[in-house]
Formats: C-alpha cells, structure tokens, sequence
C-alpha cells in the first residue's frame, strides 16, 4: 500500500509507517508545500552561487573579509535579539539523533540544551525521519518513554534539556515527498513539519522553536532562513521574532561572514557554534586544489593550531560583541569500560572545556551523557551563578584573513597510520550509515558524518598531491574490508567500499558524500497509484 497525498500538490511517495499518519497529516503537508512553493527556488540559488564562488577561489580569488559589507561589520550599535527563554543558559549542550532512546536520555541527561540532530548524526531512512519527528512530538507533549530489550526502562524526569532542531542541509534533497514531480528540500521537511507540529506546542510549555543551521556558506543562506522563519510564523499565527536558531560556524567561507550572518538573522538569532569537525573538513574541500593546503594526520590537528584558534577566537569575539551565546565544539569522547583509558578521555575533555571556558566561551558540546558531568563542572568553575559571559567581549582579539587560513604552519605529511586509520574510519562510518544509523561509536569517539567526510577528504587530497601512492591506498582498503568483514560479518562491506571509491578515489571530488549514497542506497519510494 502506498500512502499519497495531494495537498499542495504534494505527494508521499513511501509505505505507511507506524503512526506516521500522525506527523503525515494534510496540513502539515499543506504547510511543507507552501515553504517549497516560497523557497524551493531559492535554495537552489544558493547551491549554484556555492559553485561559482569554488569556481573562483579554484581560479586564484583570494578569500577575505568582504568590502562590500564592511558597514554591518563596523556599526557598534546593532544586537542580536535578547536569549529565549530556555536558551539563557547554554553551559552544557549534548547532540545526537532523535532516535526514542536518545531522545530519552539526552533530555535526562543535565544538560541544558540538547540538539536533536536529523542531519550529521542521522542516516536519512524514511523511518529515521518520520520516526523522530514523533519522538520530538512524544517529547513536546512529555508522553516518550523507551524499554531496552533486557527490560530497562527510561522515562522523563523533571528537568529536561530544552530541545533545538538541526535540520538536513541546503545540499540534500527528501526522496519521498515530491512537488510537482521533484522532491522537497529536505531542510525544508524537517524544518517544516517540527515546526507544524511542535512550535505552538513548545510555546505553550514555556519555550520556543528553537533550531541549529548547518553547513550554510554566506550570509544569503542565513537570509534565506530569516525569510524562512517569518514565513512560518506568519502561517501559523506566531508572533514574529519566537524562532531563535544558533548557526553552526563549520565552513571556512562561513568564517569570514560570522558578523554578516548575525545580522542576517538578528531577531532570530540565537549565536553561533563553533563545528570544528566540519571546519576542518570545509578547508579541505575548499582549498584542496592548493599544497599549502595539505592537513597532516586528523589527530594531529588539535584545537590549538594556529588558525583553529584565529577562528574559534573570532566567533567568540563577534558573538560577545553583538549580544550573542558562543558555543564551543564537540567533546565526542565515549565511556570506556577501562578505567584508565576512561580517565585519560575524561582528562582531555576536560582540559577542551577549559579552553573554551577561558576564551570566553558560554557553553559547549557533548556526545554522551558521561561527558555532561565534566562540562557542567569547568563552566560551573567560570561562570558561576551567571548564565553566560557575554560581558567579555574579547576586544583584545583581532583576526585578519592570513590567521584564519594560515593552515601551512601546521602542514605535515601524512603517516601511515593516519591513512589506515581514515580508511577504517570511513569504512566503519558508511558501513553503519547504510545500514541506518548515523551516530556511531568507533575507538572510543561518537563518530559522524562529519567525521567520514574528513577521512575521505583528507584520502583524495593526499591522492591528489601524490603524498600516497594510488596502489598503496587501494591495498590499504583492501586490508580494512577484510577486518571489517572478519569483525562484522553482517557488514555491508562491497556498499561500504564503493562509496568510498566513489567519494574519496575519483578525480573530482564530491561536494559531501550524502547525497549520492543517499539516493543509492537509503531511498526506497514506492509507485504512487493514480
């Protein structure tokens, strides 16, 4: 059976789910269809302008701050909107799927603010999609609950993290609702039907609709999701100004527009997040053409290098001076049942935290509920009783392009345990992804996307510079698919290998790996009947 739907012209073109109808309904499929009636054009602007501006800095463009927005970036006196209620305190902030049990234990978890993520840490199956848009609704309405197969149960306690939203990126596209025989943005699809279902309900409890942005370029993106979220709220009889939404800093271009993007999004601006993970992954892919590009070895490239730090220091920096929460990067740490190798995780979370803390960060990222403890203990340490340090507003601090690009001082070539150690990673990654599950541990770290796009990168620009050889690195991932097959012998190991030839091996590189293992793998539409 297929269910379809013609409302605003859109349709479902997937097999009826459990209790999808309840997030499937008309109007909120009305309501999808009116966003891509109104923007579905528009975001194909932005993928072609992200095309010609790599076309121009492939032709020698410098990259810089703009001249032409210089007068946003040197008026003192405009602010973001005042923190939300719920958002005034972002000490500790845990990511990870929507998934029911994540659901459950992130908002058990003490920290703050839990980011639902349908975009790095989810493999975009039709089930995955709908189904956390239904423990978001279960969550809102305080009715989740999750039972492991050993008989544990989980249930919400008193006080909950409040929720923010990370929807899929500009660059992907949801297969299975169509408009007009294409399909439907899909930042669009997670974006609207939370919103349908969830907005006025979390105003109702005291909240708001919260979201984080990924992946956006330019200050036209966050524009567009400005008008994004005024439409919204106009369809829905919201007060402008409710939605807040944190922009994730993790392109490289993104950088140099932090105030610009601010000021896009100024009366719904919740501040800015500093995505380490996909930063580094951004360089890569941005600059990949050039040698004074080349990153060593992922693990060598830590926090303090030299542009890592220009670039953390300038968010926090611009954050502070227009009123804004600057949230540190991800501690992807996992517990271990080693008590000395959790110790030695612990020890460099905490030692992350810090820095973050005394560079005047208000809050930070974690994977695991284990990690909340050790976060909440060093901004305890800074801020007290205060909810944030807006107050240091980092004046002391002064970027220019040259710190922010500046990756030579930290060049080296690649090892040969750090080229293992990308393909196993990637492997491991794409092996799980396919099979549905976009958050994965792996040697003690909570991996995702952002993790296998680094790996894969990194392998085609050492390629591409000749720093490995070709036949050496095929013998490499011949290696790791037989201990992949040997350890997991339900592995998709020939899926797993083709994508990452095709991503990592080929002479153009792919913008990101999800949305061609996307379409070749996870969708599964079905022949909608007339």
């Amino acid at each position: 059976m297929t269910t379809t739907a013609t409302t605003h012209r859109v349709r479902v073109l997937a097999a009826p789910g459990d209790r999808h109808d309840e997030i499937l309904t008309p109007e909120a499929l009305d309501f999808v269809g009116r966003l891509d009636a109104a923007f579905a054009h528009r975001r194909q602007d932005v993928l072609n302008e992200r095309l010609r501006r790599k076309d121009r800095l492939v032709s020698g463009t410098p990259l810089d701050f703009s001249v032409a927005t210089a007068a946003v970036r040197n008026d003192p006196d405009w602010r973001v909107a005042p923190p939300a209620p719920g958002l005034a305190d972002r000490r500790v902030e845990i990511t990870g799927p929507p998934d029911r049990r994540m659901t459950v234990n992130a908002l058990n978890s003490g920290a703050t603010v839990w980011m639902a993520d349908f975009e790095d840490a989810t493999a975009p199956t039709w089930n995955n999609v709908i189904g956390g848009q239904l423990n978001l609704l279960d969550a809102t309405e305080r009715r989740i609950d999750f039972t492991t197969p050993e008989g544990k149960e989980y249930r919400l306690g008193e006080d909950l993290a409040t929720i923010t939203v990370r929807p899929r990126g500009w660059h992907l596209l949801e297969e299975h609702l169509e408009v007009d025989g294409r399909p439907v943005p899909a930042a669009l699809v997670d974006f609207g039907l939370y919103f349908f279902h969830c907005a006025q309900r979390q105003i109702d409890a005291g909240y708001g609709p919260y979201f984080y942005l990924p992946k956006l370029e330019n200050a036209g993106e966050a524009r567009l999701w400005n008008d994004i979220f005024v439409l919204a709220q106009e369809l829905l009889g919201i007060p402008r100004g409710t939605v807040r939404a944190t922009v994730l800093i993790e392109t490289i271009t993104a950088a140099f527009e932090m105030e610009e993007i601010l000021h896009a999004l100024r009366e719904h601006s919740a501040g800015l997040n500093a995505g380490r993970w996909d930063y580094l992954f951004s360089i890569i892919k941005t600059f990949g053409h050039r040698t004074d590009f080349q990153l060593p070895d992922r693990a060598q490239v830590t926090m303090t290098a030299p542009f890592m730090r220009a670039y953390t220091e300038l968010l926090v920096r611009t954050c502070h001076r227009r009123g804004a929460h600057a949230i540190g990067g991800m501690a992807a740490h996992v517990p271990s049942k080693d008590a000395q190798t959790h110790a030695a995780a612990r020890a460099k979370v905490r030692l992350d935290k810090e820095r973050e803390a005394e560079d005047g960060f208000d809050g930070s990222w974690v994977a695991h509920p284990a990690l909340v403890p050790v976060c909440r203990e060093v901004f305890d340490g800074v801020l007290g009783s205060r909810p944030h340090q807006l107050d240091r507003t980092r004046e002391d601090v002064a970027v220019t392009a040259a710190d922010l690009l500046a990756v030579r001082r930290t060049s080296a070539p690649p090892t040969a345990g750090g080229v293992r150690a990308n393909v196993a990673v990637a492997l491991r990654y794409f092996d799980a992804w396919l099979r549905g599950h976009g958050a994965v541990a792996l040697d003690g770290l909570m991996e995702d996307a952002a993790t296998a796009e680094i790996a894969r990168v990194q392998l085609w620009q050492w390629l591409r510079h000749r720093t490995i050889d070709r036949e050496d690195l095929r013998a490499v991932i011949d290696r790791e698919c037989a201990t992949l097959a040997d350890e997991h012998p339900d592995a998709l190991v020939p899926e797993a290998r083709a994508v990452l030839e095709r991503v990592a091996l080929e002479r153009e590189l792919p913008a990101f790996f999800t949305p061609d293992a996307y379409g070749r793998h996870l969708v599964r539409r079905t022949e909608v009947q007339p």
